[in-house]
């Protein structure tokens, strides 16, 4: 079972891309101020619009038994990378940490409009789709 943890929009897009019951994704954040909490409702209209629904998750903190329970762990920015990457004690926990974009950070869309979420989700979206299109190349 291939596994991924990642930010709640990006959770939705590779559940929506997948369709496959046997890879389990899930999302957290490297903080715990919006444990419990919904996704923002600018992300949950963004995802609608393109038919992915991620009102029902609800935030929780990324702890150190998610390098055990998942096989790549994506990042959207790099102070959550580094945040994550200070957990990690062996290199194949390091090894599991990338971020989503590669080379680029996924800017944080909060204190914009709901256009900054509309792209994002496109940024997002082409990633998910490269990353498990070289998982699994047709």
């Amino acid at each position: 079972m291939e596994t991924f943890a990642v930010l709640p929009l990006a959770h939705g897009i590779f559940d929506h891309l997948l369709k496959d019951q046997s890879v389990r994704v899930d999302s957290a954040g490297t903080a715990n101020y919006n444990s419990g909490a919904a996704p923002d409702p600018r992300s949950i209209a963004t995802a609608k619009a393109h038919h992915i629904d991620i009102s029902q998750q609800k935030a929780r903190q990324f702890t150190r038994k998610d390098f055990d329970e998942f096989d790549y762990i994506y990042l959207m920015d790099k102070e959550n990378l580094h945040n994550v990457l200070g957990l990690a004690k062996t290199e194949l926990e390091r090894n599991k940490v990338k971020l989503l974009l590669t080379t680029e950070e996924v800017e944080n869309p909060y204190y914009g409009g709901p256009e900054g979420f509309e792209i994002v989700y496109k940024k997002i979206y082409t990633a998910c789709k490269k990353i498990l299109d070289q998982w699994n190349p047709s």
